[in-house]
């Protein structure tokens, strides 16, 4: 089978980006594939992926510019065009056009054109989209309209489209966005590209991981980390615009419970990192579409401390699942599940995966 995977960058950041390097890793002893990205982020990376990559600048850019990619599908003549994640609604609108389409989705700017289903009021938000409720959450309005316009540009595409996605909750949002339920499926992530017998870094350690940001919730994670009484350091791999922020708190600090801020962590690095973790605390408070630091955490023995955000119930074990919003519930549970171990479920298993998706590849071609 032929596959050309579309996507915005690689390399990239995150759940979604690692996500998509696995699915290139599992496919590619079975089936030849190119990868087309707007962006190439070094040299190198295009050896390191297993399969042919073409660069296509503006690919990734998330306005309304024209993006040709007639002329590369006639020359590879692919089975399936599979998207990974892409913003510009013009890719969308090519492939909802033609047959043999497949959109993954690990993002909530198709159906919520603001936050991650988390409103400026600080509350969930649980109903659809519509301009006079998600105006509320802009200051400035004309912004709003030009967003807003993007949003709804994504999601008519998206209805058109066979869509999968790594939740039941994402299942969920769709649906409620006027997706027809039957072309939403569910195909679970699993661990990639950690090395299983890595040995530790340095001393243990509460660990976050994850972008520096407020809707990843890190500032509720040094909160709970300070209430909880654990007398390890907390170290932050991430990057984000809170970084500088919190490299200032953590420089004041001194001691064995210290902040530790490392900025962007490498894969090849975080296996280390989870060897050192006694406890992965994740209080997101954007809506997570999954949350693959999760099991990537639990995959290591690692326990994890969460809210109840978006997908992670449905992969977390319950001990340590705490209501969202709720901090000091968070140290609380932080306290407690320092030093235990917990395994990962089995059902997030690659073979799985790649066959799931596989048969999504055959549905789509029919």
């Amino acid at each position: 089978m032929r596959i050309l995977h579309v996507a915005d960058r690689a390399p990239g950041r995150g759940g979604a980006y690692t996500w998509m390097l696995g699915i290139l890793d599992g496919l590619a002893p079975h089936h030849e594939q190119t990868l087309v990205v707007g962006e190439l982020g070094a040299a190198e990376v295009a050896s390191r992926l297993p399969c042919r990559v073409v660069v296509r600048p503006g690919l990734e850019s998330r306005t309304a510019a024209p993006v040709e990619l007639d002329d590369l599908a006639a020359s590879l003549a692919p089975d399936v065009v599979h998207l990974h994640n892409p913003m510009n609604p013009v890719v969308l609108e090519w492939a909802a056009s033609r047959p043999g389409s497949l959109l993954t989705v690990q993002d909530h700017r198709y159906f919520c054109p603001t936050r991650g289903k988390w409103t400026l009021a600080g509350e969930v938000c649980r109903r659809p989209m519509s301009r006079e409720l998600c105006a509320s959450c802009f200051e400035d309005q004309a912004y709003f309209g030009e967003v807003l316009g993007l949003t709804e540009r994504r999601l008519a595409a998206v209805r058109r489209l066979p869509v999968s996605v790594l939740s039941r909750y994402m299942r969920e949002e769709f649906v409620a966005a006027g997706v027809p339920a039957a072309s939403v499926h569910i195909v679970p992530p699993f661990v990639h590209g950690l090395d299983p017998d890595a040995a530790a870094d340095g001393p243990p350690c509460v660990l976050f991981v994850g972008r520096l940001a407020e809707a990843k919730g890190v500032r509720e994670a040094v909160k709970a980390w300070r209430r909880s009484g654990v007398e390890l350091p907390l170290v932050l791999a991430g990057t984000g615009p809170l970084r500088a922020e919190l490299e200032a708190e953590a420089a004041e600090q001194k001691g064995s419970a210290a902040l530790e801020v490392l900025g962007w962590v490498e894969r090849e690095r975080l296996s280390a990192l989870y060897r050192r973790a006694r406890v992965l605390v994740l209080p997101s408070r954007w809506q997570e579409p999954f949350g693959i630091v999760g099991i990537e955490a639990l995959s290591f023995g690692v326990p994890v401390v969460a809210w109840e955000s978006g997908g992670v119930g449905e992969w977390h074990p319950g001990p340590g699942l705490v209501r969202w919003g709720d901090t000091s519930a968070l140290a609380r549970a932080l306290a407690k599940a320092v030093g235990k171990r917990l395994l990962l479920l089995p059902r997030f298993d690659r073979d799985e995966a790649i066959g799931r998706l596989t048969a999504l590849y055959a549905r789509v071609r029919a």
